[in-house]
Formats: structure tokens, C-alpha cells, sequence
């Protein structure tokens, strides 16, 4: 089992799905992944237990209307840049 290794992730994913107002099995749902296993995956993802790959990444973004970039950005100001940059383009 993988532990998180200090990607942001975790935490921009969260924040992005409850900006969004999701349940973490309705944006797995969303997002293409069995609806089964959508919220225990969605959940490991959060925790930072397992990373998905970067096509689940990419549908994750898009359901979640962030820029890929967004779910990876360490500094908060940067990632606030990210999302206004995004809402104004």
C-alpha cells in the first residue's frame, strides 16, 4: 500500500470536489470509474493511499472543471492564480 509521498493532490482534489459539491462516489461516477468502487477509490485518492494515473487525472479535472495543473500546485496563492486564471479564460 502506497502512502502519501507529499503531492498535493490529496488536498487539491478534495478541496476542487467539494467546491464542486460532490460526494466522492458521485465524481468517481462522473469521472468513469465503476460506480462500486467509486467512493472507496475516490477516498484513497484523498487520503493520499493510492495516486490514480494521469488519464483518471485528466477526467477528474474536467468533471471537476480545474486545470490538471491545479490538482498538482504546492503553494496556495499559486493554485488561487490557477483557478482565476481558468474562470477568466
Amino acid at each position: 500500500m502506497k502512502t502519501n509521498d507529499g503531492s498535493p493532490f490529496p488536498k487539491r482534489l478534495k478541496e476542487a470536489r467539494l467546491a464542486k459539491g460532490l460526494s466522492q462516489k458521485k465524481l468517481g461516477i462522473l469521472a468513469d470509474i465503476d460506480e462500486f468502487v467509486a467512493s472507496p477509490r475516490m477516498n484513497q485518492y484523498e487520503k493520499g493511499v493510492h495516486s490514480p494515473d494521469f488519464q483518471t487525472v485528466r477526467a477528474l479535472a474536467k468533471v471537476l472543471e480545474v486545470p490538471t495543473a491545479f490538482l498538482f500546485c504546492e503553494e496556495n496563492e499559486l493554485a488561487e492564480l490557477i483557478l482565476t486564471y481558468k474562470a477568466n479564460n
